[in-house]
């Protein structure tokens, strides 16, 4: 599996593995917020197919009271794994893993995510990955289906964040380069 920043090419490729429920597409509206530079949008691949993708929104969660608790905190959002027979085989918590060095890599502390109330699977791989509660909230969105009718859409959902430990390059000896290059002093 290979984890990659979306590109314009590969949006025609998602809609086509991973739909969107109505006449737009969410990929491409991800991907424009992107090149907006609000977001990255990654893409997980399995056999030159994506198999999961995730946006790590920049300017946070859109609700008043997880900005208030927590801001500046980029989101990961739209975490998906498809088709379904993929789940619990590690590329969620790859595109995890992914999105949280994208976030440090800008000089992040922490990052944020939501989940369903309903949804105990979800919140049980993300305890795992550290992610604790922090406020519950309402997660609006709405899409235009096929038929022109706009869906609005409400879910209940809880904050999580994980605070991101910095990694510092590590500090290397002499003696560990002439090992991993095969080569010591005596035999240059």
């Amino acid at each position: 599996m290979e984890i990659t920043v979306c590109r314009a090419a590969d949006v025609a490729v998602l809609d086509q593995y991973i739909g969107s429920p109505g006449a737009t597409s969410f990929h491409a509206r991800r991907f424009e917020r992107q090149e907006r530079g609000q977001s990255t949008y990654l893409v997980a691949w399995l056999d030159g197919r994506p198999v999961g993708h995730t946006e790590l929104r920049w300017g946070g969660c859109d609700d008043a009271t997880v900005r208030a608790a927590r801001p500046g905190c980029p989101e990961i959002n739209a975490l998906s794994v498809w088709p379904e027979k993929l789940r619990s085989r590690g590329i969620g918590s790859a595109l995890v893993r992914a999105a949280e060095e994208r976030a440090r890599e800008r000089g992040r502390t922490a990052v944020g995510l939501g989940v369903a109330d309903d949804n105990p699977s979800a919140a049980a791989l993300y305890a795992r990955l550290g992610y604790l509660p922090l406020a519950p909230y309402v997660g609006r969105w709405s899409y235009e289906d096929h038929d022109g009718v706009t869906h609005e859409c409400v879910e209940e959902l809880t904050f999580l964040v994980k605070e991101l430990v910095r990694t510092s390059p590590v500090q290397r000896t002499n003696a560990d380069v002439q090992r991993t290059s095969g080569q010591s002093r005596g035999t240059q």
